[in-house]
């Protein structure tokens, strides 16, 4: 009896949250990325152990998923999906490879940059702080992620696409925010 109300709940926001994915998509999936991307950047800050959390992170991380973390996704497995709708064996391995190989990277250049910006970096901060962490992530990304995004393209429905891809940028989130972090520091020291 004590569960049935919990589980109600549950099953009501389920429910809200497809219909609004069906009636208004990229808004519905802008305001999931940005919810996910500024709870996986303060859950790492509070691993940390940071006695402050900082805002500025914060709000660059869930502007970034309002403003690109749900519509860019959205309109890249769209039209994924568009131009090869079959789920054969070898489109989904087509559509895994350009994922992967084109998306991916492009994706986790605009993520870096656009975080540094918001965070009130100059582009030149910006661009070193890439240079310095971008090909390390990338390679984590393809190491680490590649397995779960195969899942993402093989078994998850077309309309879900964003959310799993959120839900594993919840902690991919996480893994960012530590890496710049951990530049930032190891900047911050070399200059005093």
């Amino acid at each position: 009896m004590a569960l049935s109300k919990p589980v109600e709940l549950l099953q009501s926001l389920v429910l809200t949250y497809l219909e609004r994915l069906n009636s208004r998509p990229i808004r519905t999936k802008s305001i999931t990325s940005c919810i996910i991307a500024s709870l996986g950047n303060i859950t790492l800050q509070n691993i940390a152990g940071a006695k402050m959390i900082d805002q500025d992170s914060v709000v660059a991380f869930g502007l970034f998923g309002l403003l690109f973390g749900g519509p860019v996704p959205h309109f890249f497995y769209e039209n994924l999906e568009s131009m090869f709708p079959e789920n054969t064996s070898k489109m989904v391995f087509l559509k895994f490879g350009i994922e992967r190989l084109l998306f991916t990277p492009f994706y986790q250049f605009l993520s870096l940059y656009v975080l540094s910006r918001f965070e009130g970096k100059s582009h030149e901060d910006t661009m070193k702080q890439i240079y310095a962490i971008y090909w390390p992530i990338l390679k984590a990304n393809w190491q680490i992620v590649s397995l779960i995004q195969f899942f993402n393209v093989k078994f998850v429905p077309p309309m879900l696409h964003v959310l799993f891809h959120n839900m594993v940028g919840f902690f991919w989130a996480m893994f960012i925010t530590y890496k710049k972090r951990n530049d930032d520091f190891r900047r911050a020291n070399i200059v005093k």
